[in-house]
């Protein structure tokens, strides 16, 4: 009887300590995950920037500066501009069907400049301002260079054809409302309010007449 109690114990005792090392194994296997992930680097962390390069101070200098002051003035090539100048139109001579009025030209800046050749002119109407028919006709040789001081005049004759004179059916008869006036080697228009009568279709002829610039009015 005493041997078979031995034995009892003894299994019993082998069973209590096998079961104690399966629970200290299986705790093990719980907690390792838990300290790996504690070590690694969190995913939201900053990004490391000890390998980005470094900035010096003169970098910040090396790229191209915008330029001071805005884009260069245009060069000023001495020539009379639209904005340089007031328009009027004066006299009226008539001859043959045609009436002769002269187009002044004064500089009005506060500087001088030049004007030399034909002047651009054209009958306008409406709101918008289009052109009636054909500009001017240039009539005679380029002229020699007229410098106008400020507030000096210089002139040009237009001749304005009576458009009645036409067959109806092929001038087209419109009121118009004044001049488009180009000044030599100038692609900016003035306007000269003048009432009068052109011709919207083609007609076999002219209906302005143009001469060259010439000093005074």
């Amino acid at each position: 009887m005493t041997m078979v109690r031995s034995k009892t114990i003894s299994i019993g005792g082998l069973i209590a300590g096998t079961a104690g090392l399966l629970l200290i194994s299986a705790c093990g296997s719980e907690t390792a995950p838990v300290a790996q992930s504690s070590s690694a680097p969190p995913s939201s962390s900053a990004p490391d920037t000890s390998a980005a390069p470094s900035v010096s101070p003169s970098s910040s200098t090396s790229a191209p500066q915008p330029a001071q002051g805005g884009d260069p003035a245009p060069k000023n090539d001495g020539l009379c501009k639209a904005g340089d100048v007031k328009l009027a139109v004066v006299g009226g001579d008539g001859a043959a069907g045609t009436v002769y009025r002269q187009l002044v030209i004064t500089n009005t800046s506060g500087q001088a400049c030049t004007i030399q050749g034909f002047p651009g002119i054209s009958y306008v109407t409406g709101s918008d301002g289009h052109q009636v028919g054909e500009a001017a006709f240039r009539d005679g040789t380029k002229g020699e260079p007229v410098k106008l001081n400020p507030g000096e005049s210089a002139s040009t004759d237009v001749g304005f054809v009576n458009v009645r004179n036409y067959d109806e059916a092929v001038c087209k008869p419109t009121e118009t409302r004044g001049l488009r006036v180009y000044l030599p080697q100038e692609t900016a228009s003035n306007f000269v309010p003048v009432q009068g009568l052109g011709c919207a279709g083609k007609i076999p002829g002219n209906q302005l007449t143009v001469k060259t610039v010439h000093k005074g009015a």
